[in-house]
């Protein structure tokens, strides 16, 4: 049965107290909270540094077992190096989360690419061909010459999810690709029929046997923490 994972981009942020975190709670306890109230969160921090396997085995000793970890991928891959040459990079930035996947708490890896990298269908085919079939990837790709039915194939040809990411700026167009889809809801805040409109295209997803990862906005506020609650609880219920 298809899931919804929702979550938000990352967890320790003390200023969340109370409207999310007890006030009284510490800072070492916010995850083992925050995988009561959500069950994945996106691990940003993965995009500047390598994560310690210790690191890992308290993540997944804090969490329960459905709990899902989205890890975003190194900046050597999608920003230093552009998706070029990256096969020994590649290998090494997976290794370091494969326990996840060994503990059945790995989510997508998101491939984000930087803002003036231009559509390259060779290119990404040639990334795609690098990436293991069992890693579950999405891609956020954030300059409109991808956004074309040849990038929506060629992500298809191999199980991939295009990253639909709503920013104040700009909306991915919502398209599915794979197995799974993936959100970004990057805008500070959100009406109530935006939200609304949200539980919908969640709901269809779910009912097309598709898992929903679906990620807010990390802010000073608790604001995309509380988002990602409601949205789990208005999709448990059955619509009208």
């Amino acid at each position: 049965m298809a899931q919804l994972f929702a979550g938000t981009s990352g967890w320790a942020y003390p200023s969340w107290k109370p409207e999310f975190y007890p006030e009284k709670l510490a800072q070492k306890k916010f995850l083992g909270f925050y995988s009561t109230q959500l069950n994945t969160v996106e691990v940003n921090f993965t995009f500047r540094q390598l994560v310690k396997e210790t690191t890992i085995q308290n993540w997944i000793q804090e969490t329960p077992p459905h709990f899902r970890f989205g890890v975003k991928a190194h900046q050597v891959i999608t920003h230093i190096k552009r998706l070029k040459e990256t096969q020994d990079f590649v290998p090494r930035f997976l290794a370091t989360i494969e326990p996840l996947a060994s503990a059945g708490k790995l989510g997508p890896v998101l491939f984000q690419l930087p803002p003036n990298l231009k559509a390259d269908a060779a290119l990404l085919e040639d990334f795609l061909g690098l990436l293991p079939r069992a890693v579950p990837a999405a891609f956020e790709f954030r300059h409109e010459s991808w956004f074309t039915d040849a990038t929506w194939e060629l992500l298809k040809s191999h199980n991939t999810a295009l990253c639909v990411a709503e920013t104040e700026e700009r909306t991915t167009p919502d398209v599915v690709t794979a197995p799974f889809v993936y959100y970004r809801f990057r805008k500070p805040t959100y009406s109530g029929e935006e939200r609304q409109a949200m539980i919908v295209r969640v709901r269809e997803h779910l009912a097309g046997g598709r898992d929903v990862f679906a990620y807010f906005k990390h802010e000073e506020t608790a604001q995309g923490a509380l988002y990602a609650v409601e949205l789990r609880h208005e999709v448990q219920q059955s619509p009208d």
